[in-house]
């Protein structure tokens, strides 16, 4: 079993591994209950993550959903991770999903690029004490 990896990395294995699935909707063929929550095999992405599917589970359940999920001002609530919708089983609400990747793709590249630029720097830095320019 591999480290615990962060909710970036999970949403995103499940962003990548069903955006087709999303797209490929078709209101005739009603392939699922609706177009927005797509079902996941919370198996599948646990195995391809290296972790056990207990905690793929428990993270979308317990904590992505309470963390992201929300009530609007009608008291209609929106889950980004539902144990059933319709007849679909563990489904995961695809653009709440693809807003909140899009928010923590964003925090981590405004933390990595200030941190490679300040190790370039540094780099360089060290590099000309060590020279002597």
């Amino acid at each position: 079993m591999r480290r615990n990896v962060t909710d970036r990395i999970l949403l995103k294995e499940i962003y990548d591994t069903y955006l087709q699935t999303f797209c490929d909707f078709d209101e005739e063929s009603k392939s699922r209950s609706n177009k927005i929550y797509v079902p996941i095999d919370c198996e599948a992405i646990a195995k391809k993550l290296g972790l056990d599917i207990d905690i793929v589970f428990g993270r979308l359940y317990y904590h992505l959903d309470r963390k992201h999920g929300y009530t609007d001002d009608q008291g209609a609530q929106t889950h980004l991770f539902s144990m059933r919708v319709g007849g679909d089983h563990h489904v995961i609400h695809f653009p709440l999903l693809s807003a909140v990747l899009a928010d923590l793709e964003l925090a981590h590249h405004r933390f990595t690029l200030p941190l490679m630029l300040s190790l370039i720097a540094l780099s360089m830095s060290v590099f000309n004490f060590v020279t002597g320019l």
